[in-house]
This record gives C-alpha cells, structure tokens and sequence, in this order.
C-alpha cells in the first residue's frame, strides 16, 4: 500500500495527505481539520481539505473519486456509511493509496486481519464511541435519579458511530433496573423531526424522564421538543458533541451534559499516523481519543470549555 521511504529520503520528501471528512461544513470536523493542519505543519507535510457538504456516501463518493485521482500520498476518511463506503474506498487502495479512517469506520472497524472484504485501511483513530454512550447513560441515570424511561434519539442505522453510542448507552442501562428504555427513535439528522419525536413520545408515555441524542442534532431537536412539550424541569436530555451552539442550552440547563469528543486530536493522530507509516513505521490498527463530559457546573472552566468544537 503507497510506496515507502527511508527516513533519508523522507526528509528530502514532501507528503501530500488527504482529510476527507462526514461533511465540510460540522464544526467537529472543522475542529478536525485544525487538529490535521497543526500535525501536517509539524512534519512538513501538504493537507488537502475535500468533503461533502452533508453526511451522506451518495455525496461523498463522487467527492473521494475526485481525491484519488489527485494521487495523495495517504487518504484519512470519515466514511459516511460503513458498508456502502466500502468499494469507494477500495479504489483508493487499489491505486496503491494508503487509507486511515477517522471517526467512523467500514466493515466491523478490524483492520489488517487478513480476512478481505472491508479490513484494509491501515488504521482507525477515533473515540470509543461504545464508551461514549454508556459515558451518556451514566450521566443519564444521574439526572434522573436512578428511574423512569429514556429513549435515545438516533439518526438512522448503519452509521458506525452513532450505532455504537446506542449500543453502549444500552448497554450500560442494563445495570440501571430502576431505568426503562423505550424503542429508539431515528431522525435522519434532521432536528425538527427529532423534537417532534420527542412530542410523539411523550403523549404515549407522560412518565418519559429522559432522551440520550446520540448526535448533535438529536440532541439540539430533542432539546427542543422539550421545551416545546413545556417539560423542562421533568425530562433530562443528554447530548453528543459540544460545538458552540450547544453552549447556551447547556447552561439554561435545557441540555443536562453533553459528551464532547476531542475531534483536534482525532485530526492531529490521524496525520501523524499517516507520516509514520509512509516513512516506514509501523502504526497501531486502532487509535483511541478522549472524552470530557460537559454540564452546567463545568463548561466555563478553562480546562473543560478548550474542548469545545471550533466553529
């Protein structure tokens, strides 16, 4: 995969690294992008910035097309489906392109097993999205004092990372008896639908306590559904991901905590990664990020609020 160099020859080498992103226009990924940037400048290496301007392989695949044939040294990628990004992508390591994913993944997220289908890409760096989720039922389950019923707002199966939120926040309600969860509810990223939902949910349940969105704009919509429901002081929303337009409403407290990734250094091991493997390095298949779990009482502290997203 891509021709590798000696240390000698690398410093005699510009490495040209491609970051393709869900979309262009999310501050996570813009907060990635930053985090890449400040990694290509530390090593001397070009970053092409390409994306989709939404979180969809029907849109990103031309968009990858168009980067494998500008022949980048590596390819990083957050591809927007984990099955249907599979032979996009293939082309990219056909042509000899090394690939790293970063945030999502395809197949399972195993790389370099040996066992074909979606395990080439190099590497996975990202958050432990599985630990995310049961992070978000705990801070759940606190908020509403170990009982009631929850449900989580999600944006449509088959994206790796939001699955995988549901399935730790299931996971970890299990040791949580007092708590019920109800049947998830997809929004397809679309924040109206996702208030709406929560409206629906509550005429069928007036007992509902609790919505973990596992993504922004489940979060933002479920928010509003609350508000709107005129629920406020009753039904406790936790959310994924901290960019700024998340700030007011968890300060009013509409929001209780949100689970803030470190999307900068997503970007910056990404790249990193990528140059230690294109001058001849070995690098692990799986790369883990942090977590800082924002609420009212800690958002303004320096050392909480520099994990908020750039926008």
């Amino acid at each position: 995969m891509g021709a590798l160099v000696s240390n000698a020859e690398a410093q005699n080498k510009k490495f040209t690294i491609a970051l393709v992103p869900g979309l262009t226009t999310d501050a996570f990924y813009v907060t990635m992008r930053r985090g890449a940037e400040a990694a290509a400048k530390a090593v001397g290496a070009d970053l092409i910035f390409q994306g989709a301007p939404d979180f969809n392989p029907v849109t990103q695949s031309p968009v990858l097309d168009a980067v494998i044939a500008r022949h980048p040294d590596a390819i990083l990628i957050a591809p927007t489906d984990k099955t249907q990004m599979v032979q996009p992508l293939k082309k990219a390591a056909d042509a000899g392109i090394p690939v790293i994913t970063v945030d999502t993944f395809i197949g399972n997220g195993d790389y370099q097993t040996g066992k074909g289908g979606a395990e080439f890409p190099l590497s996975y760096v990202a958050s432990d999205n599985v630990l995310g989720g049961k992070m978000a039922a705990r801070a759940l389950a606190k908020a509403i004092n170990d009982k009631g019923k929850v449900y989580v707002s999600n944006v449509k199966p088959g994206i790796s990372t939001t699955d995988q939120r549901e399935e730790g926040f299931k996971e970890e309600m299990k040791s949580h008896p007092g708590i019920q969860v109800l049947e998830t509810q997809f929004n397809d990223d679309d924040a109206n639908k996702a208030a709406s939902q929560v409206q629906s949910v509550f005429a069928r349940n007036s007992d509902l306590d609790g919505v973990f969105g596992a993504n922004l704009f489940s979060a933002l919509g479920a928010a509003n559904g609350v508000k709107q429901a005129g629920q406020q002081t009753k039904i406790k929303v936790v959310g994924f991901d901290a960019p700024t337009s998340v700030v007011a409403d968890v300060k009013s407290g509409a929001i209780d905590a949100v689970i803030a990734q470190h999307p900068a250094e997503i970007g910056y091991f990404g790249v990193i990664s990528a140059y230690a493997h294109l001058t001849g390095q070995s690098i692990p298949t799986r790369i883990g990020t942090g977590f800082t779990v924002m609420d009212k009482a800690n958002i303004d502290d320096p050392a909480v609020a520099k994990f908020i997203y750039k926008d």
